[in-house]
């Protein structure tokens, strides 16, 4: 057995000059690594993958008061025990997560433009509306407010993809789109 410190060199052929198909790995791995590194910036500013809302910082009791008057003029109606509100286009929703749901239920107006504002009262949670392709990290204290015009009648759901205790995997909202011609919500 042989032993080997920064001083003597351990046995073998580590520090032999690699071979042609190894360099040319390593300039492959590195120009590869260049490329990545040179197009992050690009994404950012370029690409279509930056959420284009407005986010403001707000006080998780003042924007659930916010939510209960949205509720109390626009609510119509009980899902299984949560409210569902069918406010009129243009208007500004107001969805809260907390744990362990999404309130309130929404019938919106296909093709009609609404301004949604999204926050959470008591720890991180993931908005994700299914089966639309939309994800967002919700965090205590900020509003995140996002220009939608929903264009698919239909029905979403809203589920958390952040892990947030061990009522997660229960936490579910809706959205109802309606068709346009349907003569608007009721």
């Amino acid at each position: 057995m042989s032993f080997h410190s920064g001083i003597v060199s351990p046995q073998g052929v580590w520090w032999k000059p690699a071979a042609k198909q190894e360099k040319l790995w390593l300039v492959i791995a590195f120009a590869w690594c260049m490329v990545l590194f040179a197009m992050m910036p690009l994404w950012h500013v370029k690409g279509g993958q930056n959420p284009s809302g407005i986010r403001t910082t707000v006080e998780p009791s003042e924007f659930e008061a916010r939510t209960q008057r949205f509720i109390d003029e626009y609510g119509v109606d009980d899902e299984s025990g949560f409210p569902t509100v069918a406010p009129p286009p243009g208007s500004d929703l107001y969805l809260v997560g907390e744990m362990w749901n999404w309130y309130p239920a929404m019938r919106l107006q296909a093709g009609a433009s609404y301004t949604l504002h999204i926050s959470s009262l008591d720890v991180n949670h993931g908005f994700g509306l299914v089966p639309a392709n939309v994800n967002f990290q919700i965090i205590p204290g900020y509003d995140y407010a996002l220009r939608i015009t929903p264009k698919e009648p239909g029905e979403y759901y809203i589920v958390c993809n952040e892990f947030c205790g061990i009522g997660h995997h229960d936490m579910l909202g809706k959205i109802v789109i309606l068709a346009a011609e349907a003569g608007g919500v009721s």
